[in-house]
């Protein structure tokens, strides 16, 4: 991971940031796993 935010912004806002990355992820990681289960009910 890069760290592109350097300077005041610490502490509450990496826990922000950090918390936004995971619901991006958890988001992203059941949108895969629909889309699959779709593909495998239609082929």
């Amino acid at each position: 991971m890069m760290n592109m935010m350097n300077g005041p912004m610490t502490g509450s806002t990496m826990a922000g940031c950090g918390a936004a990355m995971l619901l991006a992820g958890a988001f992203l990681i059941l949108g895969v796993l629909a889309l699959v289960k779709y593909l495998r009910q239609v082929g």
